[in-house]
């Protein structure tokens, strides 16, 4: 039922970046990127738009795509926001995948509020679709808003992530239940399939079950790979045990290096090659010719959303700050006075724009309190952050949110990804054709019997 092959990496030699790109809701990272000229307001229900990004980024040779979810839960004002997420995400990449070739397919699927056979039948199908491309971002939900919708309420952390590492164990085992060689298809023989190869899960744990099996073969790349996004303790252990690749979110070198060893420890607890686990963090990017053309972007992107952020920036750096002088530099006597918050990461960098004597409208343009570090002026600022981080094994590769996705991911393609080409830091060419290739993944197909953690008493008669 599994069994885990030597890892078969077909990279050049040489240690290079991955790149994904998130697609959020279609329009960008910014909340008024649906209303900028170019931009068709009704995208948000396109999946024409959708493929259209997704190829724009296979142009750029990124490794994957990556679609985050709720499920369900409205994040926005819609009065004037569009909302966080697509319709639905495997709908969304069952689209993408038919008009691309190389590029991965990652989506999150919630382990807390979906049951297993669902998601092991949902994506398989889609690996299958894609010729080896799945991945899946496997996380528990933990908002009340995402809860309501299912009538439920939070479950602790406890039993959130104990569920969780049963869903996983679980899929996997379904993935596998259709052997590697079982699907015969002989004509001439009218042999379909080898059953004795095609055997029943039969698990009930504490908190899921299944008889199985899937009735899904074995894609090019066997089966999915997984995901993980957090960077708690107990996403340690989750991402330690199970994932090949985890979506992060940093703000400082240090940070993120430390993040990054705190997973890749956690996978050698579990007996794995810390290699296997790769870190990829958040970036924002607004690429234009210079800085100062990206800021008034991010301006128009921002309008009114400027006095809430104003206001935030005013408990970051512990100082009062003017509304009626957006336009104006902070003064000596408030830069003087400013203090970094210890508990937002962003406050150091924030203080540091406002100190190089920008106004505080230009300061808040710089996206010092996004929710990834923001890259605002030309491509070779953003390879070069990169380049940095990369260097510093504090990242494996970035995972980037385009303000708006019409032409900012063109515009990275164009501006950034040749830089980092150039410089031997991102490869010229898809080396492989399935996702556990572009990411160097050890074959799988099953449950990893290094983490297994099913016994006797987990098998059903």
């Amino acid at each position: 039922m599994a069994y885990n092959e030597p890892i078969k990496n077909n990279a050049k030699a040489g240690k290079q970046m991955l790149i994904g790109l998130h697609l959020g809701n279609g329009y960008g990272s910014q909340p008024g990127a649906w209303r900028m000229p170019g931009v068709d307001p009704k995208s948000y229900t396109s999946f024409d738009a959708r493929v259209k990004q997704a190829q724009a980024a296979e142009r750029g040779k990124f490794q994957f795509i990556f679609l985050p979810d709720g499920p369900g839960a409205i994040l926005t004002d819609l009065e004037t926001e569009s909302p966080s997420f697509n319709l639905d995400v495997m709908l969304t990449l069952a689209a993408v995948a038919r008009e691309t070739k190389r590029i991965g397919l990652v989506a999150t699927g919630s382990t807390t509020f979906n049951e297993p056979f669902n998601l092991a039948r949902q994506f398989k199908a889609l690996d299958v679709m894609s010729h080896g491309r799945a991945g899946w971002n496997a996380v528990t939900s933990s908002g009340d808003a995402v809860a309501a919708n299912y009538g439920r309420s939070i479950p602790s952390s406890e039993e959130r992530y104990g569920r969780a590492h049963e869903v996983v164990q679980l899929i996997q085992a379904l993935w596998g239940s259709w052997g590697k060689e079982a699907w015969v298809h002989d004509q001439e023989s009218g042999q379909f399939a080898n059953k004795e190869q095609i055997v029943p899960i039969n698990f009930k744990g504490k908190f899921v079950g299944s008889r199985g099996p899937l009735y899904i073969p074995p894609s090019e790349q066997g089966q999915p790979i997984i995901f993980h996004a957090g960077g708690s303790p107990n996403a340690h252990e989750l991402a330690g045990r199970f994932a090949n690749a985890v979506i992060g979110a940093a703000f400082t070198i240090e940070d993120a290096r430390a993040q990054r060893n705190a997973f890749r420890e956690a996978a050698k607890r579990y007996g794995r090659n810390p290699d296997e686990i790769k870190y990829i963090p958040g970036l924002m990017t607004t690429i234009a010719k210079d800085r100062r053309t990206a800021l008034d972007r991010r301006i128009k992107l921002t309008g009114s959303l400027i006095p809430q952020r104003v206001a935030y920036l005013q408990q970051m750096l512990g100082i009062r700050l003017d509304l009626n002088r957006l336009d104006e530099p902070l003064s000596k006597e408030q830069l003087d006075t400013a203090r970094p918050s210890p508990y937002d990461p962003r406050s150091r960098h924030a203080l540091k724009i406002a100190k190089e004597g920008w106004s505080l409208r230009d300061i808040i343009a710089h996206g010092v309190i996004d929710y990834h570090p923001v890259i605002v002026g030309p491509g070779i600022e953003a390879a070069d952050y990169m380049q940095a981080w990369f260097e510093a094994d504090a990242a494996d590769g970035f995972w980037i949110s385009p303000d708006i996705n019409e032409d900012g991911i063109d515009a990275f393609v164009d501006e950034v990804v040749p830089i980092l080409q150039e410089r031997g830091l991102f490869h010229q060419n898809y080396e492989g054709k399935t996702l556990r290739e572009h990411l160097g993944a050890p074959n799988q197909y099953g449950v990893d019997p290094r983490v297994l953690t099913w016994g006797k008493d987990n098998i059903e008669k």
